[in-house]
């Protein structure tokens, strides 16, 4: 991130989130906030131009497709699971990089206390946009300032009010390609040492040679974007990488869906098995 000024990528997922509704009709994911969010006349930071066209313009258009349906899926199967572990009894939720995710603000849950946890410059843009849109702040929401690479998430966690002895549930959706393998590791041992039956939902991306002159293109194109704003995509694993971090943090992975299996469990579209793409896992510790 650029010192200063809120995350551009957080940005370009709401944008594919609101792009979602406008252009498949919400097919996987609901999110009648999605597009109040990022509409320019709303933006404070005056940084939203040529906000109604597509995110990911660089991309062809079945790549950005791709892209729009995996962020909207990802979204759906973490609330999807939210909606389990509530029904199981958890009553904290943690977003961690929630960015302009809407969920606190639509939250169906009764009882259901979540802790936003993001960049203090992120978040005061972020409340400042749902004041502008006129969305209201619940009061069973609340913001915990952090920076993944040099803050304790343990401290931030017991400064927010958050009861470590009680199991969270945990989203942490495109934020781990922007975090070095220390810090993904120190928030992982972090949210381990929560109450019994914490679960935890993210996604990660995994190592990735563009074999296509099309596809070369795309990535170097991403990466000068990335670079311009500080915001570049550094952390890469495969599954069983994924699978042995998240075991040293006491996680058990339940399951591990690529982007291809995740388009067929919600579109039944999937991608071919060895077309690239993020990963998304579920992992529990477990229950005393």
């Amino acid at each position: 991130m650029q010192n200063g000024g809120p995350s551009r990528t957080a940005l370009g997922a709401a944008r594919y989130r609101a792009d979602h509704q406008r252009l498949d009709a919400a097919r996987v994911f609901a999110d009648p906030l999605a597009i109040a969010v990022v509409e320019p006349d709303n933006d404070p930071q005056g940084g939203l131009t040529g906000a109604r066209t597509q995110a990911g313009d660089y991309l062809d258009e079945d790549a950005r497709r791709r892209m729009r349906m995996f962020i909207a899926a990802r979204s759906r199967y973490a609330e999807d699971r939210l909606a389990d572990a509530y029904r199981a009894g958890i009553r904290q939720l943690l977003i961690l990089g929630a960015g302009l995710d809407t969920f606190a603000y639509r939250n169906p849950h009764p009882g259901l206390r979540v802790f936003e946890i993001d960049h203090p410059d992120t978040q005061v843009w972020k409340r400042k946009r749902l004041a502008d849109t006129g969305i209201e702040i619940p009061g069973t929401v609340s913001y915990l300032a952090a920076d993944f690479e040099r803050d304790t998430l343990a401290q931030v966690l017991a400064a927010g009010d958050v009861n470590p002895e009680q199991p969270a549930y945990v989203m942490w959706l495109g934020v781990t390609v922007y975090l070095t393998g220390e810090a993904i590791d120190a928030t992982l041992g972090t949210l381990g040492g929560l109450g019994p039956g914490t679960e935890l939902v993210l996604d990660y991306g995994v190592p990735f040679t563009a074999v296509t002159a099309e596809q070369r293109a795309a990535v170097e194109v991403r990466e000068r974007r990335l670079a311009a704003i500080g915001e570049r995509w550094i952390s890469y694993f495969t599954p069983d990488q994924m699978a042995a971090r998240l075991a040293a943090a006491g996680f058990t992975a339940a399951e591990d869906l690529s982007a291809g299996a995740v388009a067929a469990r919600y579109l039944g579209d999937p991608s071919p098995a060895d077309r690239p793409g993020p990963r998304l896992v579920r992992a529990v510790t477990h229950r005393a």
